[in-house]
């Protein structure tokens, strides 16, 4: 899951998650909001596309996703996200006002098609100089699983959570990613640092 055929790596580091959010927000309005949801959520494109004001919520400050992966239909997991997403949701997307109304609460946020929600997330990877098999939409998930399990300690159990994973083994596959943790204990094997090589007159 963690790298493709080839062992080109398919998650964001920590580095390039950030400087993609940095490129969603020099976007436009809608495509950034997109953007940022899936950045912060680590849900499917699907899973965003599918997102209705309703379930915006502003009071527990989460994004509730309909898991779309499974055979039910009736699979919901909350996401807790920043407040500044939610206040740029509500800014660029009138959240509250279409959460009174009947019709509009059940409606997407977002009206475009997969191929083209893919486009977008696709552009703004190339602005934020980011290349290869990671730079694709389900890299920002990945990228949420890595960050979140090796980086951050988030417990295997939350992950699962927020990923929509149905068995735990799955998610534990983020564990395996090379985190700082990993990083500082391999430093205590280096004996002594590798100087620049002088370059000699031929």
């Amino acid at each position: 899951m963690l790298y493709d055929k080839t062992g080109s790596r398919k998650y964001l580091t920590s580095k390039e998650r950030r400087a993609f959010i940095g490129a969603a927000l020099l976007t436009r309005d809608d495509i950034s909001t997109f953007g940022l949801t899936l950045a912060y959520t680590g849900a499917r494109i699907s899973e965003v596309l599918a997102l209705t004001p309703q379930r915006i919520d502003f009071s527990l400050q989460g994004i509730v996703i309909r898991t779309l992966k499974r055979r039910r239909q009736d699979i919901f997991r909350i996401i807790p996200v920043p407040a500044d997403l939610l206040e740029r949701l509500e800014r660029v997307h009138n959240i509250s006002a279409r959460q009174r109304n009947f019709e509009a609460r059940d409606q997407p946020i977002w009206t475009w098609c997969r191929t083209s929600a893919w486009s977008k997330i696709k552009a703004i990877m190339s602005s934020a100089g980011i290349i290869g098999a990671c730079a694709m939409p389900k890299g920002l998930r990945h990228g949420l699983g890595v960050e979140g399990t090796a980086d951050s300690r988030v417990p295997l159990n939350v992950m699962q959570k927020w990923l929509g994973h149905a068995r735990i083994e799955t998610t534990a596959i983020y564990a395996n990613a090379l985190g700082a943790e990993e990083r500082a204990l391999a430093e205590r094997t280096w004996p002594i640092p590798i100087a620049p090589t002088e370059r000699r007159p031929v």
